[in-house]
């Protein structure tokens, strides 16, 4: 039985989770869904959310607030007053499971730090590694926020998958780093972030005798020229945004 068999999913609950642009296009294509219908961007002034791993973003409508762009969260049915990653699917509770049990609704398409959960990249070895799961403070809040109930071993985890799936991230989360850096040199608006977004992407991938036509940057290149137009604002978007 897997660590994750009959859990209550406390970790898609207490925590915001961040995402890349490729985790958002990719989930838009495979699930059908609109960019407004599961991201938000979430402040993070104390760098809770982004830790060492998704980059800060700033809006005009906010350019001294530091956002992350992570997973739309809603309300919980089974623990009123909590809330959860909006595409958690929950079980009511019973008398064996009194939290109740989820599952992802989106497994497939579930984004890169969900995949890498609960491994990271040793910092001087560069080999994977699992790590300690923190025991988590919302807890105290609600039982809802309450995480794994054992600490995970090697053995809990596919080898392969792990290490395809945190190569995959740090690739993607790099390049976002990338395009963060690019957006903030002169933010824009946020309704119109999602159309940044397919700009740069659809431009990623070139024939090796064609330049591509979006010129992305290390913050080390302060004078190197950025070809990309931003998206105008329309005014038509919906706006989502969570402040922690």
């Amino acid at each position: 039985m897997g660590i994750c068999d009959g859990c209550h999913a406390g970790c898609c609950r207490a925590f915001a989770i961040p995402i890349h642009g490729a985790d958002i296009l990719l989930m838009e294509r495979e699930q059908n869904l609109n960019f407004w219908d599961f991201v938000c961007r979430w402040a993070d002034p104390e760098s809770q959310i982004a830790g060492r791993y998704a980059p800060h973003f700033h809006f005009a409508d906010e350019p001294r607030t530091p956002f992350v762009i992570t997973l739309l969260q809603n309300e919980s049915k089974t623990f009123p007053g909590t809330h959860k990653c909006r595409f958690l699917r929950e079980t009511p509770p019973t008398v064996e499971k009194p939290k109740g049990t989820a599952m992802c609704g989106v497994y497939g398409s579930r984004p890169s730090a969900c995949r890498c959960f609960p491994t990271k990249l040793d910092s001087k070895t560069d080999l994977p590694i699992v790590t300690l799961v923190p025991e988590s403070p919302r807890a105290k809040e609600n039982a809802a926020y309450s995480l794994c109930h054992r600490e995970w071993e090697p053995e809990d985890l596919d080898s392969i998958d792990a290490v395809k799936n945190l190569s995959v991230a740090e690739r993607e989360m790099k390049f976002f780093h990338q395009l963060a850096y690019v957006w903030n040199r002169a933010p824009a608006e946020w309704e119109v972030f999602p159309e940044f977004l397919r700009v740069v992407y659809s431009k990623r991938l070139t024939k090796q005798s064609v330049q591509t036509q979006v010129a992305l940057v290390q913050p080390d290149q302060q004078d190197a020229p950025v070809i990309l137009k931003m998206p105008q604002s329309s005014g038509q978007s919906e706006r989502k945004t969570k402040a922690a």
